[in-house]
């Protein structure tokens, strides 16, 4: 091979390494600090933006009550607002939706075939603290006294809870106006229903709500049964007026009058207890009956234990 061939073979060759060592060095040399860093960038936002949580905008539910066959038809951009996990209702009311409340009480007291239902919304992820079984009906029952308390009959609206997980807080943890209203028309229908509720309240007499206390404690664990007991209670108070008459009872630990009061003293916290649970107070009787009227026999603690009760019921 002659020099000059030899010559072109070694520049030919140079070139071959060369791009090949172009190709598997670029990304660590020259990319690197170019367009490879940009695309590692690049690839790391993407990977943040698709981990970042989706924020979701709060629910607003306006105050709208429609009456589809009457002349009722009102709406307001407010509503009542209740914190996460609560009940109460929160901050005061403005004098325009107490107006438009004035305006409901006028049109039912004119229609008296007409009733109404409010429906309070909760979240699967809420604490229920309240009395009732779920933090709607407990809500509905928050409006409904604010209703009541500005004049109209407790007889005239149904209360009900309704889940709706798409409800999404504001900045503030609340929820804003979590309720609805619908207006119906009384039937035959209706009627029957009335008699079913009389029946239920009935049976309640003879098969009170009874909460048991430890000796000398004073506190209160609902089961999902006496919340749904409770919340029966409270609808037969507003349908039939009747009230709740809260009875104290103990064991025979200590001496009578001692148990008299202590007596007295659970029944007490009871009714505080369903005050602070929607029942109006007015609406509760309370009474002790001491060590009086034992339902077991009290020589062992499984007996004291069963005498150790309040027996909620109604008349």
């Amino acid at each position: 091979m002659s020099k000059k061939s030899t010559y072109l073979l070694g520049i030919l060759l140079t070139i071959i390494i060369g791009t090949l060592l172009y190709w598997y060095l670029c990304c660590s040399i020259c990319c690197n600090k170019q367009s490879c860093e940009v695309n590692k960038n690049e690839q790391e936002v993407t990977s943040d933006l698709s981990t970042e949580p989706d924020v979701k905008e709060p629910t607003f539910f306006p105050f709208s009550i429609k009456d589809a066959n009457g002349d009722l038809s009102l709406s307001f951009d407010e509503s009542f607002n209740f914190e996460k996990s609560k009940f109460i209702i929160l901050d005061s009311i403005s004098t325009e939706l107490n107006d438009v409340i004035v305006n409901i009480k006028e049109y039912f007291d004119a229609n008296g075939n007409k009733r109404f239902n409010i429906t309070g919304f909760y979240t699967s992820d809420e604490i229920n603290n309240s009395a009732f079984p779920n933090l709607g009906l407990a809500r509905a029952n928050s409006v409904k006294n604010y209703m009541v308390s500005k004049g109209i009959s407790s007889k005239l609206i149904n209360i009900f809870g309704e889940l709706n997980d798409e409800m999404v807080t504001d900045a503030n943890n609340v929820f804003n106006g979590p309720v609805k209203f619908d207006v119906f028309t009384r039937t035959e229908e209706s009627s029957a229903k009335d008699e079913e509720l009389k029946a239920a309240c009935e049976a309640i007499k003879e098969n009170p709500l009874m909460l048991y206390f430890k000796t000398g404690a004073a506190s209160i664990n609902l089961t999902a049964e006496q919340r749904q007991k409770f919340a029966d209670i409270a609808r037969c108070v507003d349908k039939l007026d009747l009230k709740i008459q809260v009875v104290g009872h103990t064991d025979n630990t200590g001496t009578p009058e001692g148990n008299m009061t202590l007596g007295q003293n659970r029944a007490d916290f009871v009714k505080d207890y369903l005050v602070s649970n929607g029942i109006l107070q007015e609406n509760i009787q309370t009474s002790s009956e001491g060590q009086n009227q034992p339902i077991a026999d009290n020589v062992t603690e499984e007996g004291r234990a069963k005498n150790r009760r309040i027996a909620v019921t109604i008349n």
